[in-house]
């Protein structure tokens, strides 16, 4: 349901994206209730773009992602989640000599939209939204769709679904 993306001058290979990747993918889904299939990474060449900062021409590293905000998550959230996007450029990237992350900017103006088949949901309404769309998920799974199998795998093995659908 987030959308990161990652404009970038440094050169990333394919697996430093694929690391940013799930690196990213893995902090935002276990800092909330976000199931990894609905975090999004978007990379996008910036080299050749000209941007400015402070009125002078620059060159940079930068994440925006456009995220679901609400009262369940915190200032305090953001800012854990924040360190450790950073933390994760530096070790997969670097942070000298025109490597480093120049900005992270978390943008909170999701208010709806459309993904893998379903209406997003409000932030902090994972949970209730997952209990009333299983059974699709479910269908989906059956009928091959892989990104479903590994979504339900994924609900069952973090529990985000207590007493219905982990057995307990």
């Amino acid at each position: 349901m987030p959308l990161y993306e990652i404009r970038h001058t440094s050169e990333l290979s394919p697996k430093q994206q694929e690391t940013l990747a799930q690196g990213i993918t893995k902090i935002h889904s276990t800092k909330f209730t976000t199931p990894k299939l609905f975090v999004n990474v978007l990379f996008t060449p910036f080299a050749d773009r000209v941007y400015f900062a402070g009125g002078l021409p620059k060159r940079g590293n930068h994440i925006i992602a456009n995220v679901r905000v609400g009262p369940s998550r915190t200032k305090q959230d953001w800012d854990d989640l924040s360190n450790d996007v950073v933390a994760l450029w530096e070790e997969v990237v670097g942070k000298d000599g025109g490597k480093e992350l120049h900005s992270l900017f978390l943008l909170g103006g999701m208010v709806g939209g459309y993904e893998a088949g379903f209406l997003i949901p409000g932030a902090g309404e994972d949970t209730q939204w997952m209990e009333t769309h299983w059974s699709a998920f479910e269908e989906k799974a059956k009928n091959g769709n892989q990104d479903f199998v590994n979504l339900i795998a994924e609900v069952k093995e973090r529990g985000l679904l207590p007493g219905k659908i982990n057995g307990h």
